[in-house]
């Protein structure tokens, strides 16, 4: 069970802001002497305490992270020689012991008086955390100006956040693509959350630090380890019967998450992009299990967008992952065709059939054709595939499937009324229910909806010892 949430007040300095995210009295600062050694452009009058970062390790609800915040009031948080040294060595730290690294990033971005050197200071980070991606968690925080070559630190993170009210994340400046393109138009939180995706969470410094710190336990300090366990003081048999009674049509698929879930707790990311699927982490028995669960019954470009980076993520990371299905077909514009949907798609289908970790996916509804296919399904490796009584899985839905059988039946009109009733109710029987997908080995049991949790939750605990 997590520890007790931390009072989180608004803070200013960077300093602060560490310290609100790290355990009490954890935080254990390294380099804070450093200064830049550089004295061109009369840079020898400057005050380069720190070199505008500061670095070092501490605590969140107990387990070892890793943290550097930039601070703007130092030569406005610029990058240059000492301040890339000081985030590289706590890259290096982070990936000798195994333990995630997050990253306050505010900075008005290159310390032009450093000249060229400054920019292989930038490849230096950038290689830095490329080499830690799958190797340890990788969480970046907006808290200020995050502009051109440091934006790339946010694109390469695992997880983004964006402080609502002062974020700014461009790689080109507003006034360098159109003079009337504003901050708001590219830069702000509610882009970067609900058009591009880059970012899983916005809110002020207070809720960023508190998603933070919940998000933390849920991941392994390194791909090498397991993410931290509970004691679970919830029922491993319960049963929510409310499950027996869902009406699909005006369904709250996050509750049916937290029903399964222990304690009904369920942090999800990235609500605000790729509504048609919510994902997010849940523990069964105190460990991390990854959802990814159909809230709408189309996928699109969005949706299996983030999809794709959180499976990943979860297959890099050991973290188990659940799918629930309740999917017809993929949602596509001409907009979306244009900008790539079949590699999106191929990317969100690959990211599922490569994955080594215990696959569980539970049918909830209608699953139907390719799009079915994608989620998880048998046919792509998922470990354990139920199905709930009101499973409906096919190549499509049955009226679809007989206009095109009998499409000259039905135009002569000799096939209509209790014969064409008799035609849909036997392509069901063979080709729809549940248990004609069990009949041929595509799903391994229909159970009880009430009984998810606990059937779920004997898959992944049998599942435990499979080998990658």
């Amino acid at each position: 069970m997590q520890q007790a949430s931390k009072p989180i007040g608004q803070n200013k300095s960077p300093r602060d802001r560490v310290n609100a995210l790290l355990d009490d009295n954890s935080f254990v600062e390294i380099g804070a002497f450093i200064k830049s050694r550089s004295t061109a452009f009369n840079m020898e009058n400057q005050d380069t305490f720190t070199d505008a970062v500061i670095c070092g390790y501490g605590t969140i609800k107990g387990q070892l992270v890793y943290v550097y915040s930039q601070d703007e009031t130092v030569m406005n948080g610029t990058i240059g020689e000492m301040h890339a040294t000081k985030i590289i060595k706590a890259y290096d730290e982070a990936m000798k012991i195994g333990a995630p690294i997050i990253g306050f990033l505010s900075t008005s971005g290159a310390r032009i008086q450093e000249g060229l050197d400054v920019l292989d200071c930038y490849g230096k980070i950038y290689m830095k955390a490329t080499k830690a991606q799958g190797v340890i968690p990788q969480i970046a925080i907006i808290s200020g100006k995050c502009q051109g070559g440091v934006a790339v630190f946010a694109g390469i993170a695992d997880f983004v956040y964006l402080y609502k009210d002062k974020a700014e994340m461009f790689l080109n400046s507003p006034n360098t693509i159109d003079k009337n393109i504003t901050v708001k138009d590219i830069a702000n939180a509610d882009v970067h959350t609900k058009k591009t995706g880059i970012a899983q969470y916005s809110g002020n410094e207070g809720e960023v630090i508190e998603h933070v710190r919940n998000l933390v336990p849920y991941l392994p300090s390194s791909s090498k380890s397991k993410a931290p366990g509970y004691y679970c003081e919830d029922d491993l048999n319960r049963v929510s019967p409310e499950l027996n009674e869902i009406d699909f049509e005006n369904v709250d698929v996050p509750s049916i998450v937290k029903a399964i879930a222990d304690g009904g707790e369920y942090l999800e990311i990235a609500p605000n992009f790729g509504t048609t699927i919510t994902e997010g982490f849940i523990r069964l028995d105190g460990f991390s299990i990854g959802v990814v669960a159909n809230k709408e019954v189309g996928l699109d470009y969005d949706s299996m967008k983030k999809g794709t980076k959180f499976v990943n993520f979860c297959n890099s990371f050991g973290i188990p992952v659940l799918t629930l299905t309740n999917v017809e077909h993929f949602k596509s514009t001409v907009q979306t065709e244009q900008n790539g949907i079949i590699q999106v798609t191929s990317e969100f289908v690959e990211a599922f059939a490569k994955a080594n970790v215990p696959k569980v996916n539970v049918i909830l509804n209608n699953a139907y054709g390719n799009a079915y296919v994608a989620m998880n399904s048998k046919h792509i490796g998922a470990d354990v595939v139920y199905a709930w009584p009101t499973a409906n899985i096919s190549v499509m839905p049955t009226q679809s499937a007989i206009n095109i059988m009998y499409d000259k039946e039905l135009k002569d009109g000799t096939l209509y009324g209790d014969e064409y009733t008799k035609v849909a109710e036997e392509y069901e029987a063979q080709n729809s229910e549940a248990y004609a997908a069990a009949a041929r080995g595509y799903i391994d049991d229909i159970i009880e909806p009430a009984a998810t949790r606990k059937r779920v939750l004997a898959a992944f605990e049998m599942l435990d010892g499979k080998i990658n």
